[in-house]
């Protein structure tokens, strides 16, 4: 009886542990299937439209577009690529930088992690985009030690890296600089220096820096006021754009007093670069024995400083310390600074007085069809773009600016056939978001 027990005691125990390894070995392919299944795929950006985030022109198309979130106030636009290239944090101190299609919003490279050079905890590093030669470029950079000495300064650069926007390849050169950087990418380079009479010029397609000091911005002949508060400005395809007082020139190429529009004194200075593009003020002849009341602003070819087109402008009460940017249509076009629109093709020029008490108008945006974009009442450009201010359109053959809805948003850019809105949220999350253009 004894032995009976024992053995359906032996027969159950059997039975219950095959139960229990049944169970765990379907438990465990369980688990091994969900672990093996690759992750789910991240839903590409552009697939679906953006939620309605705020009102737009009526040129573009609020149902149809993109949506970028968390991305970095550090970004730039390629046109003829049409990539927008973004600063993405990487962890541990270290940066990428991710480019999109503009038309799709769906990634098109994203380079590798690097740790900027930084002076304090939280410094971000730069980002802009430079055209040369027909090539577009995404440019970062950083200033700051390389040794171990954070108080050394014999060994500070400004560490620069150069992406094809295209195809992401990219270079890195660490250039050498004393002191705080102050840099521009406004024109076919990257100039180092701007403000100073000493500047560093690194070319975006080779990497190669020049240096020029005091002594290398070859003084205009005869010319004694560009000695006198002398600053490189920015770059032109024919090299450094310097100011002096009340004059400019390009070193080695063209004098801007011999490139005066003809009412002009020939007393003027260089305000901004676009492209191979000077922007400049000039003091106007009086009329008459009579204070003159205007201003001529004037477009000049980088390379020849022939004037292209120009307009002139009421003279302000005060002189502002700093003159808005120029800002290009995407194929060369077209150029809006502040109040003030050009058409190159044609050698017009436009400036938007604020009369009868109206507020001044800022233009932002300027299309290929040459529509601009800005706001009355807004404090700059940027201002305008993020709300401030009554939004406007402006076409520049006809400069008959037209207000719309004062919820609409102002693009960034725009590109032919999308236009890139800028925005932040309720949580403080950076979006770029891309609006198709309506046909």
């Amino acid at each position: 009886m004894g032995d009976r027990i024992v053995r359906v005691g032996l027969v159950v125990g059997a039975a219950v542990l095959a139960l229990l390894l049944l169970l765990a070995t379907c438990g465990g392919k369980k688990k091994d299937e969900d672990e093996a299944k690759p992750p789910k795929k991240p839903q590409k950006s552009g697939q679906q439209a953006p939620a309605a985030r705020f009102e737009v022109p009526e040129a573009y198309d609020a149902k149809k577009g993109w949506d970028l979130a968390g991305v970095s106030e550090e970004y730039a636009v390629a046109p003829r690529a049409g990539m927008i290239g973004y600063l993405q944090r990487a962890g541990g101190g270290k940066y990428r930088v991710k480019a999109v299609d503009a038309r799709s919003g769906r990634t098109a490279w994203t380079g590798e992690a690097w740790r900027p050079l930084a002076d304090a905890p939280g410094d971000v590093p730069r980002l802009a985009a430079l055209a040369k030669d027909g090539r577009e470029y995404f440019v970062t950079w950083s200033d700051g030690t390389l040794g171990d000495d954070p108080l050394s300064e014999a060994d500070r650069v400004v560490s620069v890296d150069v992406y094809a926007a295209a195809g992401g390849a990219r270079q890195r050169v660490d250039v050498p600089w004393d002191g705080s950087a102050s840099v521009s990418a406004a024109g076919p380079g990257l100039v180092i220096g701007v403000g100073t009479d000493t500047a560093a010029v690194l070319d975006p397609a080779t990497t190669r820096t020049a240096t020029y000091r005091t002594k290398d911005l070859k003084f205009p002949k005869g010319c004694k006021n560009c000695r006198r508060l002398t600053e490189v400005v920015g770059v032109t395809s024919k090299g450094p754009l310097v100011n002096g007082a009340g004059e400019f020139w390009v070193r080695g190429a063209w004098y801007g007093r011999k490139a005066a529009p003809k009412k002009s004194t020939g007393t003027g200075i260089a305000t901004s670069v676009s492209g191979d593009h000077v922007l400049a003020r000039w003091d106007r002849k009086p009329a008459k024995k009579k204070p003159a009341t205007t201003e001529i602003w004037a477009v000049h070819d980088g390379a020849t400083g022939k004037v292209l087109a120009s307009a002139e402008c009421p003279k302000p009460a005060l002189r502002p310390g700093r003159h808005p940017a120029a800002t290009p249509s995407p194929d060369g076009r077209y150029l809006v600074a502040g109040n003030l629109a050009f058409d190159l093709r044609e050698g017009t020029g436009h400036c938007f007085e604020a009369d009868g008490g109206s507020k001044p108008l800022t233009l932002a945006t300027v299309t290929d069809g040459g529509v601009a974009y800005g706001a009355t009442g807004a404090r700059s450009a940027d201002d305008a773009i993020d709300g401030g201010g009554t939004p406007v359109s402006v076409r520049i053959a006809v400069p008959e600016p037209h207000a719309f809805s004062g919820a609409s948003r102002l693009p960034v850019h725009d590109l032919g056939d999308v236009g890139i809105f800028r925005w932040t949220d309720s949580r403080d999350v950076h979006h770029l978001i891309g609006y198709a253009k309506k046909p």
